[in-house]
Protein backbone atom coordinates (compact mmCIF):
# COMPACT_ATOMS: atom_id res chain seq x y z
CA UNK A 1 0.00 0.00 0.00
CA UNK A 2 1.51 3.44 -1.09
CA UNK A 3 0.81 6.49 0.42
CA UNK A 4 -0.18 9.41 -1.69
CA UNK A 5 0.25 13.19 -0.82
CA UNK A 6 -2.34 15.68 -1.88
CA UNK A 7 -2.91 18.77 -1.96
CA UNK A 8 -5.56 19.54 0.96
CA UNK A 9 -6.69 21.82 3.71
CA UNK A 10 -8.22 18.72 5.24
CA UNK A 11 -6.64 15.72 4.42
CA UNK A 12 -2.52 15.41 4.06
CA UNK A 13 -2.37 11.72 2.24
CA UNK A 14 -4.30 9.03 1.14
CA UNK A 15 -3.90 4.96 0.36
CA UNK A 16 -6.22 2.38 -0.93
CA UNK A 17 -5.43 -1.70 -0.53
CA UNK A 18 -6.90 -2.76 -3.62
CA UNK A 19 -7.48 -6.74 -2.41
CA UNK A 20 -9.43 -5.89 1.11
CA UNK A 21 -10.56 -2.84 -0.85
CA UNK A 22 -10.11 -0.49 2.45
CA UNK A 23 -9.55 3.53 1.83
CA UNK A 24 -6.85 5.12 4.43
CA UNK A 25 -7.15 9.08 4.79
CA UNK A 26 -4.73 10.51 7.13
CA UNK A 27 -5.85 14.16 7.90
CA UNK A 28 -3.88 16.99 8.43
CA UNK A 29 -4.38 16.70 12.68
CA UNK A 30 -2.37 13.20 12.20
CA UNK A 31 -5.94 11.18 12.05
CA UNK A 32 -5.35 8.22 9.95
CA UNK A 33 -9.39 6.48 9.32
CA UNK A 34 -9.69 2.99 7.33
CA UNK A 35 -12.91 2.95 5.30
CA UNK A 36 -13.95 -0.28 4.10
CA UNK A 37 -15.90 -1.80 1.41
CA UNK A 38 -14.81 1.15 -0.86
CA UNK A 39 -14.27 0.46 -4.80
CA UNK A 40 -11.22 1.76 -6.19
CA UNK A 41 -13.39 4.03 -8.77
CA UNK A 42 -14.10 5.84 -5.23
CA UNK A 43 -10.55 6.06 -4.49
CA UNK A 44 -9.74 7.51 -8.21
CA UNK A 45 -11.98 9.76 -8.00
CA UNK A 46 -10.76 11.35 -5.09
CA UNK A 47 -7.40 11.30 -6.73
CA UNK A 48 -8.85 13.50 -9.28
CA UNK A 49 -11.15 15.52 -7.69
CA UNK A 50 -10.48 19.26 -7.27
CA UNK A 51 -11.45 19.19 -3.74
CA UNK A 52 -10.44 16.57 -1.97
CA UNK A 53 -12.51 17.55 0.98
CA UNK A 54 -15.61 18.30 -0.63
CA UNK A 55 -15.12 14.58 -2.46
CA UNK A 56 -15.27 12.85 0.70
CA UNK A 57 -18.03 14.91 2.34
CA UNK A 58 -20.14 13.95 -0.55
CA UNK A 59 -18.90 10.87 -1.16
CA UNK A 60 -16.88 9.16 1.57
CA UNK A 61 -17.92 10.30 5.26
CA UNK A 62 -20.87 8.84 6.59
CA UNK A 63 -21.32 6.12 3.44
CA UNK A 64 -18.95 3.76 4.72
CA UNK A 65 -17.92 2.11 7.74
CA UNK A 66 -14.77 3.38 9.26
CA UNK A 67 -12.11 2.91 12.17
CA UNK A 68 -9.78 5.42 13.38
CA UNK A 69 -6.42 3.66 12.96
CA UNK A 70 -3.87 5.73 14.74
CA UNK A 71 -3.08 9.43 15.04
CA UNK A 72 0.68 10.66 14.32
CA UNK A 73 1.90 12.78 16.92
CA UNK A 74 4.02 15.82 15.49
CA UNK A 75 7.41 16.21 17.75
CA UNK A 76 9.19 19.82 18.04
CA UNK A 77 12.51 20.00 17.34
Amino acid sequence: MKWVRVKSRMLAGVAYNAEWRHLYLRFRSGDVYCYRDVPIERYEELLAAGSKGQYCRQHIFNRFRYDRVHRVLSTAS
